[in-house]
């Protein structure tokens, strides 16, 4: 039997570590992990353009997503400001699961949020019973990759090319649950 991945990496779990304030100073706050409110949408387009400062979400894209899925997009806050989100959707059978947007502040990456989002995101569909997760991401961009096949993501059926439109390359990657 294979270990999941919060089996493998049990200390990462529930590492929070110091949060950086805007002024540039680490402080240490607990980050609390929960569904996305209304009140958050101001602080989800920041964190979203910092993520992704190319290639944003609009903001009426995030509010009709906070509306449609808000029980399926997370935020990490630390009480003051968001750091990161994720956003998953399922498909009718409930069958399959996509990672639609997984985002994290340039300034707290690499400190196991995008992990974090993740590893709540897979206890929560393996509780609905959902049998695959799937996602796209960026084929250069290698960070994500490591830790989408930390988890057990595999990429089978490569890239995809022009996947979201021309020159916009993606690779596919999928997790059995």
């Amino acid at each position: 039997m294979t270990a999941l991945p919060e089996e493998r990496f049990p200390s990462r779990r529930s590492r929070t570590g110091p949060s950086l304030c805007r002024d540039g100073a680490f402080v240490e706050r607990p980050l609390t992990m929960r569904e996305v409110t209304e009140d958050d949408l101001p602080e989800l387009v920041r964190v979203d353009q910092e993520a992704f400062p190319d290639d944003p979400y609009p903001y009426f894209v995030l509010r009709q997503l906070c509306d449609l899925h808000g029980d399926c997009l997370l935020v990490l806050e630390d009480g003051k400001s968001l750091h990161g989100y994720v956003l998953y959707v399922t498909t009718r059978d409930g069958y399959r699961s996509w990672i639609v947007s997984l985002g994290v502040t340039r300034d707290q990456r690499g400190r196991g949020l995008g992990r974090r989002l993740m590893l709540e995101v897979l206890r929560r569909l393996r509780g609905e019973d959902v049998r695959e997760v799937r996602l796209t991401v960026e084929p250069a961009n290698a960070a994500a990759i490591m830790l989408y096949r930390s988890l057990g993501f595999s990429s089978d059926e490569g890239v995809r090319h022009d996947y979201f439109g021309p020159g916009e390359d993606r690779l596919i990657m999928t997790l059995g649950l």
